[in-house]
């Protein structure tokens, strides 16, 4: 009887692989005919071409617990699969390690017994990725060529019936410029097309030493810090295969601020990208947090009558019962005209009183934002730190209505000490006003939706600026040098609990020495961090160069909005859409749901994948244009582009690509046209392009020569990449 090989494709590390043996009863007169499903097939003896299977064997779950102590980190995985279908199944388990792993424990179950596994070394699995890849025409195994593997038998899965995997692996974290790194790549949506029904991974740090930042690409990822030496990170996922790896960062606190960098380069010839994290200790005395005056200018107009003044005055009374001891504060309600709280700010020992004269306050009347931000500005004391809260739900419509002359007010009488948070209710709010206060003003600004908690907005934000610890910040790196820096100069204030992120483009790699200067309380503190390493090859961590590209994105989104639309600006927003794939209102082909051509509605003149940016229709006709409008200040849609924009430009977390027919792999972005992915910076009329054969020798020596390309040939049998000014057209 011959034997059906099936490979099932996990996204656990390295992504583990099943052949699963499918036994059936002849019919029809031949002597065997495969299970149906979508994975590759092939018969051996003698070799057939890839057919579909029933799809029958399922991960039902995919756990991963990992402890970390002391840059230990043991990983222990747990995989359980259920034979949904009506036929026995069979085959082998091969498990890619990470490199550097020592195996502590293998074992696989097979109904309560454990079973025996092999451990093959590089040239062994080698092989036998190779030889799968070539067989099964399937490239995903050869990202994980070079590493050791895990290889054991499996019994026959009767239907119904499930068998769980268990795997324990432990290895050192490397340190990289003072930062400790762990991955587990879950990323599985080209690697496999059974999806796990249920993902989770925890992490347990714990170290003699306190823990400074943490960190995580993936938005999430949810972090729990029990105290400054130890934390639990936790991800789960039930709506199927997980479409990035799982990465966490953390670095080892001195007491001080600490500043830890990540670096990614393309290649040795192009600019690199990079982010540093400047991070204060989890928990500070009251002795280093910066004392600070804390304004809170609420909008009482009658617009806010109702739920969203309720919740504005608990906002109110949430913030007056966080002020640090050496804080003061006042509070204004403004609407035809203002009431003051006192004429100067107050200790803490009144904030209860104010608290009350706030929850007696009715909304009512028009809304003075002018006269309400004037008397803000009179509250400021030069040689205190000054946070204003400012909130409304609408527009100026008493006193001085004109935004442009309430913002020549502001910046008449703001000091430099000021920083003013701005906060919108609503979509009546002019997102211009809002956005330049806050960016004229070291500040941010939040916009609370119509289905939103005021209250949890205003309370997320003040949580984090409630310690400041070091104020006017200045970054310098002596020689080295650095362009394109977000955020830019200046640079925001540190505050206890919470890193600052800076990403940037270099040019040279080498050694860097930085130097921060900031003031904590009255005096002026300098931190010298030597031997930052700026990698001068090609390599490091890909998510840095998309955070880049996300946070520009919205600076220059920010930029267009409130000073205009130019050429410059919406070209260079486009090309960093098209090679990044962030959907952005100059590139609504990225919004296209799965199965539409990813190059209709884009913007005319532009080119991803060689082809013109138009419609669909012949290629003689017209592009359409896309004109964005940005110059909306209030509505719906003006605060949906302020919010988005905002995001973007303040982003932690690198923006996902906006659909499945986008692959982002590195700092590449792939667009599938038809059966083929294409390097979204491909153009035909300006690279050389060199056709490779699908599985030839040229295929396997390109990936040798480019090992970057592996996790790119996953895509499948066509695709196209740009390395240069060359352009490499893979096909069968």
């Amino acid at each position: 009887m011959k034997r059906l090989f099936i490979i099932l494709l996990f996204g656990v590390f390295g992504a583990a692989s099943l052949t699963v043996a499918a036994q059936s009863k002849p019919t029809c007169g031949c002597s065997m005919l495969p299970v149906i499903n979508q994975i590759a097939v092939t018969v051996a003896p003698p070799f057939s071409p890839p057919r579909p299977i029933d799809g029958s064997v399922t991960l039902k779950a995919h756990r991963v617990r990992v402890i970390i102590e002391d840059q230990v980190a043991t990983t222990s995985i747990e995989q359980e699969f259920l034979n949904e279908g009506s036929r026995v199944a069979e085959g082998e388990y091969l498990f890619p390690l990470p490199p550097e792993a020592a195996i502590t424990n293998l074992t696989l179950y097979i109904n309560g017994e454990p079973v025996k596994a092999q451990l093959l070394d590089v040239n062994q699995a080698r092989a036998i990725y190779n030889e799968t890849v070539r067989k099964l025409r399937d490239p995903a195994l050869l990202q994980y060529v070079g590493r050791q593997a895990v290889q054991a038998k499996i019994f026959p899965i009767a239907p119904g019936e499930t068998r769980k995997v268990q795997l324990t692996y432990s290895h050192l974290l490397k340190a990289e410029n003072g930062l400790l790194g762990y991955l587990y790549p879950l990323k599985s949506d080209y690697v496999t097309k059974i999806p796990a029904r249920q993902v989770s991974v925890s992490v347990s740090i714990s170290s003699k030493d306190p823990i400074g930042n943490v960190y995580s690409p993936d938005t999430r990822v949810a972090v729990s810090r029990k105290d400054d030496r130890h934390v639990d990170v936790g991800f789960e996922s039930a709506t199927g295969a997980p479409t990035e790896d799982f990465s966490l960062y953390y670095s080892l606190s001195n007491g001080g601020i600490g500043a830890t960098l990540l670096t990614y380069r393309d290649s040795a010839n192009e600019d690199g990208y990079f982010m540093l994290m400047l991070t204060p200790p989890f928990q500070v005395d009251n002795v280093r947090v910066a004392p600070k005056d804390v304004i809170l200018v609420l909008d009482q107009s009658g617009s806010m009558q109702g739920k969203k003044w309720d919740q504005a005055r608990a906002a109110a009374r949430f913030v007056l019962a966080r002020l640090n001891p050496e804080d003061r504060f006042n509070v204004i309600a403004f609407s035809t005209g203002y009431k003051l709280y006192a004429m100067k700010p107050q200790p803490v020992v009144q904030a209860a009183d104010a608290a009350n004269w706030v929850t007696r306050l009715d909304a009512e009347g028009g809304t003075n934002i002018d006269a309400a931000l004037t008397q803000a500005a009179l509250q400021i004391d030069p040689a205190r730190l000054t946070s204003v809260l400012f909130m409304t739900d609408g527009q100026p419509t008493e006193g001085e209505t004109r935004i442009e002359q309430i913002l020549a007010g502001v910046r008449a009488r703001a000091k430099s000490n000021l920083r003013l948070f701005a906060f919108g209710v609503g979509d009546d709010v002019n997102t211009f006003l809002l956005d330049t206060l806050s960016s004229e003003n070291r500040g941010q600004s939040v916009y609370v939706r119509p289905a939103e908690d005021i209250e949890a907005k205003v309370s997320a934000l003040y949580n984090k600026i409630t310690a400041p610890v070091l104020t006017d910040l200045k970054l310098e790196l002596g020689d080295f040098t650095v362009d394109d820096l977000y955020p830019g100069a200046p640079l925001p204030d540190l505050f206890a609990g919470n890193q600052l992120i800076i990403t940037g483009r270099y040019r040279r790699g080498g050694t860097a020495t930085a130097k921060l200067t900031g003031k904590q309380s009255d005096s002026v503190q300098t931190f010298t961090y030597d031997g930052l390493e700026f990698r001068e090859n090609a390599g490091g961590q890909p998510f840095v160069a998309r955070l880049w590209a996300t946070r520009r994105i919205g600076a220059l989104l920010n930029t267009i909005r409130l000073k205009g639309e130019t050429t410059e600006l919406v070209d260079s927003v486009k090309k960093l859409s098209i090679r990044f794939g962030i959907l952005t209102p100059y590139t609504a082909f990225l919004a296209q749901e799965p199965g539409s051509q990813p190059v209709a509605n884009a913007p005319a003149g532009t080119q991803v994948a060689g082809v013109p940016r138009a419609a669909g229709g012949p290629s003689n006709s017209p592009a359409p244009t896309y004109t964005a409008n940005l110059s909306a200040q209030s509505g719906a849609g003006a605060v949906n582009q302020a919010s988005d924009a905002n995001q973007k430009a303040q982003a932690a977390a690198p923006e996902a690509s906006a659909n499945a027919q986008l692959r982002s792999i590195g700092s590449r972005t792939f667009a599938l046209k038809g059966t083929e992915w294409i390097d979204t910076t491909f153009d035909a009329a300006k690279q050389k392009i060199t056709k490779v054969t699908f599985l030839s020798d040229e295929y396997f020596k390109l990936l040798e020569q480019y090992p970057e390309l592996r996790e790119v040939a996953a895509l499948g049998e066509r695709w196209t990449v740009v390395i240069g000014d060359v352009a490499y057209q893979i096909a069968p």
